[in-house]
């Protein structure tokens, strides 16, 4: 398959992080961080079909860019080639099968991301493994709503859960959550579900995962504080620490009081009780 690789100059590592965010609305497959620029990739045939939406998005934001195709290559192989394992607060790494375990990490997940998002790698994946370790969820049955890879319904089993439904609306990262799942011996305790915000309807959390955007969170929390049982938990992120006040308010509204905040490298994580 043929990439077009989307070059955009950027030398400010926060709002490299902030562009990749907002650059995920389109169907973009990866994203690659260098010292000067981001650089996004997309199959050659979607990138014809949105290609004037995102010049428009570059206008709207003064921004400039470049796009060039590139020849077909093992694209597993270039990913394997940079991919690194990374640590959640020395108690859980997260790590491709051709990396070795730390045998003093309490945790090991084995990862093939592919295309889909969920490594640690990004700020706010590690910060929803960190609020993993620090909870207890033994015994309850729990969402991961934007599962990508499904390293978080996969840790939060490892961590006690009973039982994780793991929901993604893009089929690709359904297949790799599947994939991912089964890997890591989680097949029975984990369910992968594609689909969005409509499948939670009669289905009852004792805590929920969200780690997706601010716009889809601020839409769909009325969707998960019903989905929620009373004392339960969510915990959403995919948002920045410039958000959290909007995100908190909303949640108010709707019965869900904030307890908790995490931010990293300008990204936040809220972890809301339903009392």
């Amino acid at each position: 398959m043929k990439y077009i690789e989307l070059s955009v100059p950027c030398t400010d590592e926060t709002r490299r992080e902030i562009l990749m965010a907002e650059l995920s609305d389109f169907p973009f497959e990866s994203f690659c961080e260098e010292e000067d620029r981001l650089k996004a990739y997309m199959p050659e045939s979607e990138y014809a079909r949105c290609e004037p939406e995102i010049a428009q998005w570059m206008r709207d934001r003064e921004l400039s860019c470049t796009a060039e195709a590139l020849p077909d290559r093992n694209w597993n192989e270039v990913w394997e080639s940079n991919f690194e394992p990374i640590e959640v607060e020395g108690r859980c790494r997260i790590r491709a099968p051709f990396h070795p375990r730390n045998p003093a990490c309490e945790y090991d997940i084995e990862i093939m991301p592919k295309m889909s998002f969920g490594t640690g790698h990004h700020a706010t994946t590690y910060l929803m493994a960190a609020e993993i370790l620090d909870s207890d969820p033994s015994g309850l049955r729990g969402l991961d709503m934007g599962s990508g890879t499904g390293v978080l319904a996969i840790l939060a089993v490892l961590r006690g859960a009973a039982h994780m439904d793991a929901v993604d609306i893009d089929e690709w990262a359904y297949e790799n959550g599947t994939e991912n799942i089964e890997a890591n011996g989680m097949s029975g305790r984990v369910q992968p579900l594609m689909g969005d915000a409509r499948l939670l309807a009669g289905r009852r959390y004792d805590f929920i995962l969200a780690n997706i955007n601010r716009n889809i969170l601020l839409r769909d929390m009325e969707a998960y504080r019903d989905a929620l049982a009373p004392g339960g938990s969510l915990t959403v992120s995919g948002i920045l620490e410039a958000d959290i006040e909007a995100i908190e308010r909303k949640g108010l509204s709707l019965g869900l009081h904030p307890v908790r905040r995490r931010t990293r490298s300008g990204w936040a994580a809220v972890r809301f009780e339903r009392r």
